[in-house]
């Protein structure tokens, strides 16, 4: 088909376009969806999904469903309809969006662009990719809202991928995508994504349902029976009111299978009816539900849910029971208002307003990124995040009652620590137990929905490492985690201040350096000399005998350093021998300006600006080490006269390639340290050969191998990241 030709088709989706648009949005801008819609055609018109289908197809299919589902305002349908220009054509950047369409269509474009260069980048973490991707929920909502769209659409037509690609797709979809469209309301969606995921994933057994579905006619009879005696009570008490049956999710279905271990015709909420009442009040469905159970059907009270004095934390309300017919068979009904239903449909969109172009506050929406940002804002590690995420998706929320009777929802499983964590940081950090419903319990103790709890405080309480265990909110988890980095930033200071006294006090400053410091830690079987500080602040070990131990049994394996430099000074006659000449070297050796072979030391990894000392290998050539290297400090290195004076020329060190050198890091984990370090060094004329950093629950260590010119400017570095917030300890280490 001719470019003309193509033309005149986009032409007339444009104008369905554009006449879906005027019926359904109510701020229509048309000239904007027709400056976007033609951009992306133009953009995408050599382009070509991979089921031969042309691109441009899918920003319109995507923004259809934005009408379909999300229908929020034109500048999120040119948005949608613009979300891959930028990612794919690369004659037209950000600023020229700008431009064209002005900073509100720009802001979510450049969102769902950087979203999509995430999952393209797989080294990055997935924890880090969801991080960054609930930043851009931040600067506009309905940057996530229009991802929802496109990954919806890119499940519709999955099947033109290879499998492997649908695999990890649609798990994708269905772990993150539906549990983060069920916490923003979207029903439907969130249904549809795991639907389709679940056909991809599990196919055997969604074919399997789908059959048994088509087999079950009498669920399907008793409800087309109750929905008439329903629906004529009704028009007899004067409501107007829209109702239907409605039928699980598929996944849904399956879910419960494998958790109630019953086959499919033993459940008896797969249908339901609903009940959605017109210009009422939310008092009119507890009527409604009265009307129902006075009149028709028994209710099951233990089944009955009330979502709407006590909403989800996604904003959803309406009231579910479960009614028992003539026949004793059970099945569910919803009821709920015309405005309830709007939000259950349409979640955190159906409270997106705008008035003259511009965004008012809405309660609904200033939650939910209230809800993004404590996410955010805690300190979890790359390996926690990921289970906090989805913990705060997937939960079912109870309802706790204080003491002055104000309702706090928290997720199932919740015990009073994180009871008390919900109320306030401090009350929850000095909680020694509580009164559930008048009894004193634990700290430790499950809550259920509908019990009032009274905190009890201790000001001689705080956190401990076991605490964790007895929390299930990423409130409590993430606050325990900073009271226990503060206390160890406390002990490793008070440790380090422990140390050096005692140092002065036996004199012997001399090992008041880094490389000592490390030696002595790992001596007591401690990692790193964090630890080591820790061990001492704790009293766990008295620094003297530490101190007395370490020199006693260094002296004793011949491993006690040995002022080496008089005996280095010396010229050696015996070595001539072995020592091969080369020349333009930037070491001199032996007071040699020709030079002598060598290389540097891969255990100590010196740079111009250190001292530093030869030592002769049996080949004959000679090891450049630092002078504080443990490895000629020995004292059976020494008596081998294997030692030779070395020293930097000077004149010759800038013909040399740049120096590789390593640091050990270690200190306080917290969100973006990995990414500020690398930016600092990356700003810096250093060059990064591997960063490798490993977080635990309270802390991290690692070390960064990097090329430097000499010592200055190892020095400067070291000083730099010293000042970056959580970084505790920098030492030279070795290069694997």
């Amino acid at each position: 088909m001719r470019l003309n030709e193509l033309e005149q088709v986009a032409q007339s989706e444009l104008e369905h376009l554009l006449k879906k648009s005027k019926a359904i949005l109510k701020f229509y801008d048309e000239e904007i969806i027709k400056r976007a819609f033609w951009r992306s055609f133009y953009s995408h018109q050599n382009q070509f999904r991979a089921s031969g289908e042309l691109y441009y197809k899918h920003p319109l299919a995507v923004a259809h469903i934005m009408l379909d589902e999300i229908p929020l305002d034109s500048v999120s349908i040119a948005a949608a309809l613009l979300h891959d220009v930028v990612e794919d054509y690369k004659n037209y950047s950000i600023a020229d969006m700008e431009v064209e369409f002005g900073k509100e269509v720009t802001i979510i474009v450049d969102g769902l662009t950087k979203i999509s260069e995430m999952f393209a980048n797989r080294e990055i973490k997935e924890a880090e990719n969801f991080r960054k991707m609930l930043l851009t929920m931040v600067a506009d909502v309905r940057t996530i809202l229009i991802k929802f769209c496109d990954r919806l659409h890119n499940m519709r037509t999955l099947g033109s991928l290879p499998p492997h690609r649908q695999v990890k797709i649609a798990t994708q979809s269905r772990d993150i995508y539906a549990l983060l469209a069920h916490r923003f309301g979207l029903f439907r969606i969130k249904t549809e994504l795991e639907d389709l995921a679940f056909k991809y994933l599990n196919p055997d057994d969604y074919k399997s349902i789908l059959k048994k579905l088509n087999e079950l006619h009498s669920h399907k009879n008793s409800l087309e029976e109750a929905i008439v005696p329903i629906s004529n009570i009704l028009k007899e008490n004067k409501y107007e009111f829209e109702i239907s049956a409605r039928q699980k999710g598929l996944y849904s279905i399956y879910r419960k299978i494998i958790q109630k271990n019953k086959e499919l015709n033993k459940l008896y909420d797969i249908y339901g009816v609903r009940i959605i009442l017109k210009n009422a009040d939310p008092s009119a469905c507890y009527s409604v539900y009265g009307l129902i159970t006075y009149r028709l059907f028994k209710p099951i009270p233990e089944r009955f849910k009330d979502y709407i004095s006590r909403p989800k934390k996604n904003g959803y309300q309406s009231l579910h029971a479960a009614l028992l017919n003539g026949l004793g068979q059970v099945f569910e009904i919803q009821i709920r208002t015309e405005n309830m239903h709007l939000f259950a449909e349409n979640g955190i969109a159906a409270h997106w307003r705008y008035k003259e172009g511009r965004n008012q506050k809405d309660a609904n929406i200033d939650k939910m990124i209230e809800w993004v940002k404590e996410l955010l804002e805690s300190d979890e590690s790359s390996e926690s995040f990921m289970e906090a995420f989805r913990m705060n998706l997937e939960h079912n929320d109870i309802y706790i009652f204080t003491p002055k009777g104000d309702v706090r929802t928290l997720p199932k499983s919740s015990t009073v620590l994180d009871f008390a964590f919900e109320i306030h940081s401090q009350i929850g950090a000095t909680c020694i137990g509580a009164k559930v419903n008048g009894k004193t319990v634990s700290i430790r103790q499950e809550l259920t929905s509908g019990d009032q709890v009274e905190i009890i405080t201790s000001k001689n309480q705080k956190p401990n490492l076991d605490w964790e265990k007895y929390v299930v909110t990423n409130k409590a988890k993430s606050k325990i985690r900073q009271s226990l980095n503060e206390d160890r930033r406390k002990l490793i200071e008070e440790g380090r201040l422990i140390w050096k006294k005692s140092l002065t006090k036996k004199n012997l400053k001399t090992l008041d350096n880094e490389n000592d410091c490390l030696r002595i830690a790992r001596f007591c079987g401690r990692p790193n000399t964090s630890e080591l500080f820790i061990l001492l602040a704790e009293k766990k070990k008295d620094v003297g005998v530490i101190l007395d131990e370490f020199i006693r049994k260094t002296t004793s394996n011949e491993e006690r350093k040995f002022h080496v430099e008089p005996l280095a000074n010396k010229h050696n006659t015996e070595l001539d021998g072995y020592i091969k000449k080369v020349s333009n070297a930037p070491i001199i050796i032996d007071g040699s300006v020709n030079g002598i072979a060598y290389e540097y030391a891969r255990c100590c990894n010196p740079v111009p600006g250190d001292l530093i000392i030869g030592m002769v290998t049996k080949a004959g050539a000679v090891k450049i080490h630092r002078r504080s290297c443990k490895n000629v400090n020995s004292a059976s290195v020494v008596r081998t006269n294997r030692l030779i004076t070395a020293n930097w020329n000077v004149n010759n060190i800038g013909l040399h390639h740049r120096f590789i050198t390593s640091l050990r890091v270690s200190g306080f984990d917290r969100m973006g340290l990995t990414n500020e370090l690398t930016n600092l060094i990356l700003k810096s004329k250093v060059n990064i050969k591997s960063i490798s950093l490993n977080a635990t629950e309270t802390a991290f260590n690692g070390s960064i191998t990097i090329y430097v010119e000499d010592l200055e400017e190892l020095n400067v570095l070291v000083a730099n990241l010293k000042k970056i917030e959580g970084i505790e300890i920098i030492e030279r280490d070795a290069v694997s």
